[in-house]
C-alpha cells in the first residue's frame, strides 16, 4: 500500500485501469507458477524445477504444431507432459524420502536438457496459434487473466474446501502424525507434485500466449520468484501453514513492485538487485518463521 500510494503521487498513470491490468498481465505466468510452488510449500516441499517444466512444456506443444497437428492436441500432450514430469519428481521424493530442493535441481537440469534437445537450441515460435489467450473480453480483459483466476480460485478452493487439501496441509504440517493417522503420505505427495507439474504445463501456454514464443532458456528465474512470492504471502518452508490466497497476494506485491521500478524508469541492472534482496529477505523472514513454530 505504501508503494502504491508513493508511486501514484509521483506519477499518477501507475493506478489507471490499463496499467493495473498490465501488470495483472507481468504475473499471469508467475502467479500461475506461484499457486503450484505455494500447493507445494504447504504440503511440505519445493519445486525449484517448475520453471524448466513449463519450459519443456512449450518447446513441445511447438515442435508439435511443427509437425502439422492441431491446436488442442499440442495443448493436450503439453498439459499431459508437465503432469509426468510432476509425477516423476514427487515419485522420486515420496519413495526415496529425498530433500525436494535437491532432487528438482537435478530433474530440472534433466528437462533443461531435453528442452535443448528437442529446440536444438533455437527459437520455438507458435505463429500466433495461441492468440485467442490475447482477445479482451468487453475490450478490456485478456482471456490470459480469466486463466490466471481461474487457476486461483481452483486451487484454493481445492485445498481449503476438500479432504484432499486438509490432508495436503496435514501431511506438511507432521507427516509423521498424518501417517498415524492413517494418511497415505506417500501417495498425496506424490498428487500434489503432479498438480504441480501441471499447473507448469498452463503456465506455459500463457508464456507463450504472451511472447509466441519460446527458448530453452526461458525458465528465467520463474521457480525463485515463485517462492519468494509465495513466502510473501505467509507461506513458509516449513509447511503446514498458509494459504493459497496469500499466495496471490505475494505474486501480486512483487509484481506492483517490479511494475512501479518500469515506471519510475528504475535501470534495469537496480531492478535485479531489488528483485535478488526480495528474495533473500522472503527466504530469512520464512527461515524465522519455521524456527519459531518449532
Amino acid at each position: 500500500a505504501v508503494v502504491i500510494a508513493i508511486v501514484s503521487v509521483i506519477n499518477p498513470r501507475f493506478i489507471a485501469l490499463n496499467n493495473i491490468i498490465i501488470i495483472f498481465q507481468q504475473i499471469s505466468v508467475l502467479g500461475i507458477i506461484t499457486m503450484a510452488m505455494g500447493l507445494l510449500m504447504i504440503s511440505g516441499g519445493t519445486d525449484i524445477s517448475l520453471g524448466h517444466i513449463m519450459v519443456l512444456c512449450g518447446i513441445t506443444m511447438s515442435k508439435i504444431l511443427q509437425h502439422g497437428q492441431p491446436l488442442p492436441v499440442a495443448l493436450l500432450i503439453g498439459l499431459a507432459v508437465g503432469a509426468f514430469c510432476g509425477f516423476l519428481n514427487g515419485f522420486i521424493i515420496a519413495r526415496t524420502n529425498s530433500i525436494p530442493l535437491i532432487i528438482t535441481l537435478g530433474t530440472g537440469q534433466v528437462y533443461y536438457g531435453i528442452s535443448l534437445l528437442l529446440s536444438g537450441g533455437t527459437i520455438q515460435g507458435f505463429d500466433g496459434a495461441l492468440d485467442f489467450l490475447k482477445y479482451k473480453i468487453f475490450g478490456i480483459f485478456p482471456v490470459m487473466l480469466v486463466v490466471l483466476f481461474a487457476v486461483t480460485a481452483i486451487t484454493s478452493f481445492l485445498l481449503n474446501r476438500t479432504k484432499f487439501g486438509r490432508r495436503v496441509v496435514a501431511v506438511g504440517g507432521n507427516p509423521h502424525n498424518a501417517f498415524l493417522c492413517g494418511i497415505n503420505v506417500a501417495q498425496y505427495k506424490i498428487i500434489t507434485w503432479t498438480i504441480a507439474g501441471f499447473l507448469s504445463a498452463v503456465a506455459s501456454i500463457v508464456f507463450c500466449a504472451r511472447i509466441d514464443s519460446i527458448t530453452a532458456n526461458s525458465s528465467g528465474s520463474y521457480a525463485m520468484n515463485a517462492m519468494a512470492a509465495a513466502i510473501m504471502g505467509g507461506i513458509t518452508f516449513a509447511g503446514g501453514t498458509g494459504t493459497i490466497s496469500g499466495a496471490f497476494l505475494g505474486c501480486l506485491m512483487m509484481g506492483v513492485i517490479n511494475n512501479a521500478m518500469n515506471i519510475l524508469k528504475v535501470p534495469s541492472f537496480v531492478q535485479t538487485i531489488v528483485s535478488g534482496a526480495i528474495i533473500v529477505a522472503a527466504l530469512i523472514v520464512s527461515n524465522f518463521k519455521a524456527s519459531k513454530k518449532k
